[in-house]
Order: C-alpha cells, then structure tokens, then sequence
C-alpha cells in the first residue's frame, strides 16, 4: 500500500493519501488548498490517478483542498451525510465503506467535535479528524458540537477497537504524527475521566479562543460544490420535473453515475444504464460503451446530488457527444419531485439500449427531448 502523511504548518493539518499500488487510483483525506499542488506533484511522482478527496468535518481552521482538486482532477469529492456544505460528490452514513481500487475503508459517524465528523477505519488504522487526537480531543464549541457526542463517540465505538489499531488525526500541535489506540487510552489526559458528567465539566471549561480562520474558513467550506448554473446555462441541463417526463420514453438513455453501494442505498431512475464516474473516459472515447449508446440515444447522466453528473456531461460534450445533458441536482432533487426510483438492477446492458429506437429530436421540433435543448 502507498501511503503518505503530509502536513501544513500554518494550521497544523495532517492530510493523507493512499492507493493500493503505483499506477493506480488514490484518495486523499482532509486536504488544505494552499498545499494543492504539492499534492498534485506527488500524485504524478508516483503515477497515481486521484479518484476521491475526502473532508473529515467541515473544518474551521483552513480553507479545504476538495474544490480544487475536484476542479483540477475531475475527482468525486466525499463528506459525511450530514454535512452542511452546499454540494459534494458523494455523501457516507455509517456503515458504508469509503472505497477505490484495492483499499476499502469503514464508515464511522463520530460526532461531538462538529455534527458531521466521521472517521475512517482501515483493518491496522484509523483516520479520527478531529474527535480523538493523540493525546487530546478534539474542542466541542461550535459548530453543533457536544461533548456528549463526543464521549460516546470517543469511548463507545473509537475505544472499542482494537488496541493496535493506528490512530491517524487530521490535526496535531506538538510535532506528534501516530498514536494506538491503546496509548490513548492510556495516556490521553483527557480519556482518564470517570464519567460522561466528568467529560463533560473538564470539556465544557476549556475557554479556548476560536481558530483564527473561522470566519473566513467555515463559510468558504460550505461553498464546495461546482456551480451548475453554467452547465444549465449552456443547455446541457434538465431539471427535475422536466426529467420525470422522459422516463421510459423512446431516444432517451439515462446514465447512471453512481457506485453501486449508492444505487442499492438510494434506488436507481427506472431504465437506467449503470455507467460509474470513474470509468467515464473510456466510456465516452472513441468506442466506449456510451458512444455505442449515444448513437441511438440522448444521454441524460446523473449522479446523487448533480456534480458528477455536471463534470461528466462537460467531458461529453469535449468529446462531440453533442446531445449529452445532466439531471440538475441529481437524485436529492429528483426525490423532491416524488421521481420514481426502483430497486438497483446490473440487468440493464448496453445492448439493450442500442435497440431502443433512436431519438427523433434531431427531426422533430416537438420532440420528448425539448425540454433538455
């Protein structure tokens, strides 16, 4: 496994990166903007394809590198379901897994520093953004956070793994970089409490000063998502309502970006072709499995939220699949309209799409797809 820990000085983040071998697909946890392309340098030092970049919390002590990156590499940007940034790739809830190519990791929900922080749990290390910090807590303070939370977080799912397991924070502020979580729960002043109403007392009389960027770094952190006003604008975008009335109609292909953890979570639009994100390259290249589609269909991708599908649609249309439109807002907007969303399937091919008949609204001005011009 390659694995790298980089860290910022200026806000004493750490940001992780990991990939199963060299040429193949990575993903980085808790990245900070201005350090960009030094990630992106080392990305390409070690022939890597950044394929997810994930924000532990909602930080508030630096400006987040996911924008960037997704801008930079077209990579899925991943927060927790709870997060209050404004749009992001992918949403996790406990229990899922947060995977690429040879590298699986477990899902936590460990609330109590923010509402919406989550850890990432491999079998030997767990990557704690700020709810447990070698030898510290993370503050409860703002952000929605309680030290209640946190407590049960900390020692009713954190502490009950395996004592070996590597503790891996997003922040530290003594030039410490590993812990275990046996050494926590030995040495962590803060872990040596008898009580939750102890816990509490001792966290809720820290009286520490706020970060000094946040008031700037919250608010840009909320900003994540890639406007899709643009993509609207340029006419490759349908909204939702438009969209019911293309399920099931002749021309029309829709095209599936999510992973297939997303699809059995959430259900998937009726007649749907599954084509995941981070094949789209190949998919759409010179005899790719959507070129195949397009020439009897209108593509109309989407995704969970519309971000994928707005960067995906863009590729599409570089590439002259000039018919190629998005579903705006994506599942989230679709289920506000009562969309109808069936049960995952891998049946649908290819092949069966190519026979539908092909799309007339290259001859009909009133064509189903009129909406999506």
């Amino acid at each position: 496994m390659i694995f790298r820990q980089l860290f910022d000085s200026v806000s004493g983040t750490y940001t992780y990166l990991l990939a199963s071998r060299h040429g193949g697909e990575a993903l980085i946890i808790d990245p900070v903007l201005e350090k960009v392309d030094r990630y992106l340098q080392l990305i390409r030092e070690l022939d890597l394809k950044l394929v997810k970049a994930v924000d532990t919390h909602l930080h508030a002590d630096h400006i987040t590198g996911l924008g960037a990156l997704r801008d930079r590499t077209h990579c899925i940007t991943v927060m927790g379901e709870q997060t209050k940034a404004d749009v992001v790739s992918m949403r996790l809830s406990e229990g899922e897994k947060l995977s690429i190519e040879g590298l699986s990791l477990d899902v936590l929900y460990t609330p109590g520093h923010t509402d919406d922080s989550y850890s990432y749990r491999m079998e030997d290390r767990v990557f704690t953004g700020d709810t447990l910090l070698i030898r510290g807590t993370g503050r409860t303070d703002f952000q929605n956070g309680d030290a209640r939370q946190q407590y049960d977080s900390i020692f009713h799912k954190l502490l009950r793994l395996p004592e070996s397991t590597m503790v891996f924070p997003a922040h530290d502020y003594k030039g410490e970089t590993v812990s275990t979580i046996g050494e926590e729960k030995a040495f962590n002043p803060r872990l040596q409490v008898k009580s939750i109403d102890e816990y509490v007392a001792l966290m809720n009389n820290l009286n520490l000063p706020n970060p000094k960027m946040m008031d700037v770094a919250v608010p840009a952190n909320m900003k994540v998502g890639m406007p899709q006003e643009e993509i609207a604008r340029r006419g490759w975008a349908v909204n939702a309502l438009d969209a019911l009335a293309l399920v099931g109609k002749p021309g029309i292909a829709f095209i599936d970006l999510r992973e297939k953890s997303e699809r059995e979570k959430h259900g998937v639009i009726p007649g749907s072709l599954h084509a995941p994100y981070p094949e789209l390259t190949s998919n759409i290249a010179p005899g790719g499995l959507l070129r195949g589609v397009a020439a009897n269909q209108r593509l109309v991708f989407y995704c969970a939220f519309g971000e994928r599908s707005a960067m995906a649609v863009q590729a599409a249309q570089d590439a002259r699949l000039t018919a190629a439109c998005h579903l705006e807002g994506g599942v989230g907007a679709w289920k506000k309209v009562s969309g109808p969303l069936e049960r995952s399937s891998e049946g649908l091919t290819p092949d069966s799409l190519r026979r539908t008949a092909p799309c007339r609204c290259a001859r009909e001005s009133e064509s189903l797809c009129r909406p999506l011009a």
